[in-house]
């Protein structure tokens, strides 16, 4: 069964999805629907937040750690996915870094592909090793 961070994740990833797709900002989507739609999962709040603050450098490490991938031509709900993932692990203290990467790597699996998921946790596993350089 999924866990309520898990669910959290979930509904957030189709908020970044959603947003992405019709080249909006996820924290306007956000406030448009209110936040009394999501107003059980704090976490999602926190999530969607949390990648819109920090947006701009959570893809300079995707574009610098992507490794060939262009940003723009990866699959949207991947690009999702590590953004999500890399807001927890560089933000997120209270969330234990290999659970971040395995969740994202689950999501992967579950609305991507398995090529994805292991490219992902690829990803995730280059920005966990060098954390503690990143100058966020």
């Amino acid at each position: 069964a999924m866990s309520a961070r898990g669910k959290a994740r979930k509904r957030a990833l189709d908020f970044l999805y959603e947003a992405d797709i019709k080249k909006v900002s996820a924290a306007d989507l956000l406030s448009i629907r209110g936040a009394n739609e999501l107003s059980q999962e704090p976490y999602v709040v926190r999530l969607i937040n949390g990648v819109a603050e920090h947006l701009t450098k959570i893809d300079e490490l995707i574009i610098t750690y992507a490794q060939g991938w262009d940003m723009d031509r990866m699959p949207p709900i991947d690009r999702n996915i590590l953004r999500i993932a890399i807001f927890e692990i560089l933000w997120a203290a209270e969330i234990d870094i290999q659970v971040a990467c395995d969740e994202a790597v689950e999501l992967a699996k579950a609305f991507s592909t398995d090529e994805s998921s292991s490219y992902i946790n690829g990803v995730l596993g280059r920005i966990i090793k060098l954390k503690d350089s990143i100058a966020l």
